[in-house]
C-alpha cells in the first residue's frame, strides 16, 4: 500500500511537471537555442587571432603585382542609410563620409542591386557570380526552433495575415548549420588562388556552418567566423540595446544570440570589444600582415542587422536624437562608416591604396521589422520583398588608375557581376565547366565598351522578379498577384500597369519560364512563409487595402 502511494505521488508529480513544461513550451523553445549553444560551445575569453604572416618584403617573382581586393558587405543596410545618394541622416549628425568617399574616388552604381532580398542567397550570388538557384540555394536557412514557435509568436489578432508553417517539413529539415552553399561551387577565393592570392573572411558567413561548408573549405585561407549575433553581451556597460516588442523575430533573437567568434574552426571565444569595431581592427591587422602579397579580404559585417545594439561611444555622441530606437540604429550606421574609414586609412598607411579594388555594398535592403519607416527611401518595400526597397542597395567601388573618380554608372548591376569583374582585374580565369551569370564590368567602367541590356532575375520559390529593358515584373502565388512597373517612367513603383501592357507582361513571363526550366530543385524545402507589408513597418496597423507579399523560407 505504501509503495502504491509512492508510485501514485510520483506519477502525479511527473504529470504536474509535464503540464508545467507543456504550458511553457513556447518559452522553452524560445530559449532552447541559447541554452544549447552555451552547453555545446562554451566561450573562451578573448585572445589574439593568430593571423598568418605574409612575406616581410615584396615578392620578387611578381613582375606586376595584381591588385588587392576588398569586399565590404554590410548587413540589412538600407538605400537611405547612407548619404552617398543624397539621402541619409546628415541632418541628424550621421553622414557617411567614408562610404561616400569611395564613390567620389571611384564609381557610384546608381542601379546597384543585391543578389536577393535576403542574406544567404545574396551572399551566394556574390561569391560565385551565379544565380544561386543554379545550385539549389533558393531559401535562407531558418533555425528549426524559430519555425516551431514562429506561428505562435506571430499569433496577434491585429495581424491580417498569418505566418504559415509546414511543421512536418520543419521537423524533417536538416539542422540550421547543415544548410548552405555546396562545396562544389567555385568562389571568388578559389578563382583567385591560382593567381597567388591569400584570402581571408571576417564576419558573417551564413552559407553553412558544418566543417565542410565553412570558408576554409570554400577557398579562404583564414576565417574569423561570427558564430552568433550579439555585438556585446546584453548587460555590458558599454552597450545600449533596443528591443522591439512588436517583432517576433526580435523576441527570438535576444534570448538566443551569443557574443562569440572562432578562428579557422577553433573554439569559440569572445571578441575584445563592440563587434563592428572588433571586426574592423582585425581587418586592419590582415591588411598589415599581408601587405607584401596580393590578398582578398571579404569583410562581412553584421552591422546593421538586429538585434539593435549600439556602442556607448556612438550612442553618447548622438544625445540630440530623442527616439531611442533610431538613436541606436544611427549609432550602428556611424560605427559602420567609421569601419570603412579605418580600412581606407590602413590601405593608405601601408602604401596599398593605389593598387587595391575596394567594393562596398549591402546584402539586401533594410527590414520593416525594426520599425523605422525611412530606411529605404525613396523606394517602396523592405528586406524580404522584391520591390526596390528590398533589393536596391548602396553599391560603390574604387580602383585608382582604372576607374575614373566620380563615375556614376547608370546601368543595372548586381552581386553576380562581382566575381567576373575582380577575376578579370586579377588576371584570373573563370570556371569553364558551369554558367557564370554575371558580367565583367571593367570594360564598361573604363569606357571601352557599352554594356548590352540584359534581364536580371531574383527568385524565392513561387515569388519571382525579372527586370528587362526598363520594365519589372513581380509575381507571386500568395497573394496570387502580378505587379508590372515601367521603371524608366516609374522608378518608385507606384503604378502597377499589369492590365495595360499585355505584350510586355507576356515577354517577361517567358523570361521567367525559361529561367525556371534551367534550375534544379532547391537543396532544402521551404517550411515557413512570412507576410510582409510593402508600405508599412511591422509596428504599423495593417489595413485590408494595404499591399503585401509573402516571403518563402
Amino acid at each position: 500500500m505504501k509503495l502504491l502511494k509512492i508510485l501514485l505521488s510520483s506519477f502525479l508529480v511527473l504529470l504536474i511537471l509535464f503540464g508545467i513544461l507543456y504550458y511553457n513550451r513556447l518559452l522553452l523553445l524560445r530559449y532552447s537555442l541559447g541554452w544549447i549553444t552555451d552547453i555545446r560551445y562554451p566561450r573562451e575569453p578573448n585572445h589574439p587571432v593568430p593571423w598568418q604572416v605574409g612575406p616581410n618584403l615584396p615578392q620578387k617573382n611578381l613582375k606586376v603585382r595584381p591588385p588587392n581586393i576588398i569586399v565590404i558587405m554590410a548587413d540589412d543596410l538600407g538605400f537611405n542609410d547612407v548619404t552617398t545618394y543624397g539621402g541619409g541622416y546628415a541632418d541628424l549628425g550621421v553622414p557617411t563620409p567614408n562610404i561616400d568617399s569611395i564613390a567620389k574616388e571611384g564609381v557610384r552604381f546608381d542601379s546597384g542591386y543585391s543578389g536577393s532580398a535576403v542574406c544567404t542567397v545574396s551572399r551566394a550570388a556574390l561569391l560565385t557570380g551565379r544565380y544561386p538557384s543554379r545550385f539549389g540555394v533558393e531559401f535562407t536557412p531558418t533555425p528549426g526552433a524559430l519555425a516551431r514557435v514562429g506561428a505562435d509568436l506571430y499569433a496577434d489578432p491585429n495581424r491580417l495575415y498569418p505566418v504559415i508553417i509546414d511543421k512536418e517539413k520543419a521537423e524533417k529539415s536538416k539542422s540550421f548549420n547543415e544548410l548552405g552553399m555546396p562545396t562544389s561551387e567555385i568562389t571568388i577565393a578559389e578563382v583567385l588562388k591560382a593567381r597567388g592570392y591569400h584570402s581571408v573572411h571576417i564576419g558573417k558567413w551564413h552559407l553553412g556552418s558544418t566543417e565542410s561548408m565553412r570558408p576554409n573549405k570554400q577557398g579562404f585561407d583564414e576565417t574569423l567566423f561570427m558564430e552568433s549575433g550579439l555585438y556585446l553581451p546584453v548587460e555590458d556597460p558599454n552597450v545600449y540595446n533596443s528591443k522591439q516588442d512588436f517583432d517576433p523575430i526580435d523576441q527570438f533573437l535576444w534570448p538566443n544570440m551569443r557574443f562569440g567568434v572562432s578562428y579557422n574552426g577553433g573554439k569559440w571565444f569572445e571578441p575584445s570589444k563592440y563587434l563592428t569595431d572588433y571586426f574592423t581592427e582585425e581587418a586592419v591587422k590582415v591588411i598589415e600582415t599581408n601587405k607584401h602579397r596580393p590578398f582578398f579580404l571579404f569583410l562581412a559585417h553584421w552591422a546593421v542587422h538586429t538585434p539593435l545594439q549600439a556602442s556607448k561611444e556612438d550612442y553618447d555622441v548622438l544625445h540630440h536624437i530623442k527616439d531611442h530606437r533610431k538613436r541606436v540604429y544611427l549609432s550602428m550606421i556611424r560605427s559602420l562608416d567609421r569601419s570603412v574609414g579605418k580600412i581606407l586609412a590602413s590601405l593608405k598607411k601601408e602604401g596599398l591604396d593605389e593598387n587595391t579594388i575596394l567594393i562596398f555594398t549591402s546584402d539586401n535592403g533594410a527590414p520593416n521589422y525594426i520599425g523605422l519607416p525611412d530606411v529605404n527611401l525613396p523606394y517602396r518595400g523592405w528586406k524580404l520583398t522584391f520591390f526596390q526597397g528590398g533589393i536596391r542597395v548602396p553599391y560603390v567601388a574604387k580602383w585608382p588608375g582604372h576607374i575614373k573618380p566620380g563615375t556614376k554608372y547608370k546601368n543595372a548591376i548586381t552581386n553576380i557581376d562581382i566575381l567576373p569583374t575582380v577575376a578579370s582585374a586579377a588576371g584570373a580565369s573563370l570556371p569553364e565547366d558551369r554558367p557564370i551569370d554575371g558580367d565583367n564590368l571593367l570594360p564598361y567602367l573604363k569606357g571601352q565598351k557599352i554594356q548590352k541590356p540584359r534581364p536580371l532575375i531574383w527568385s524565392d520559390g513561387y515569388y519571382q522578379t525579372v527586370q528587362s529593358d526598363g520594365w519589372k515584373l513581380i509575381q507571386t502565388e500568395r497573394p496570387k498577384k502580378k505587379w508590372l512597373f515601367h521603371l524608366d517612367t516609374d522608378p518608385l513603383e507606384k503604378n502597377n500597369v499589369v492590365s495595360l501592357s499585355p505584350d510586355t507582361l507576356e515577354k517577361l513571363e517567358k523570361i521567367l519560364v525559361n529561367y525556371n526550366k534551367q534550375m534544379p530543385k532547391p537543396l532544402w524545402p521551404s517550411f515557413i512563409e512570412f507576410p510582409v507589408s510593402i508600405d508599412k513597418t511591422l509596428d504599423q496597423k495593417q489595413e485590408p487595402e494595404d499591399e503585401y507579399s509573402y516571403w518563402v523560407n
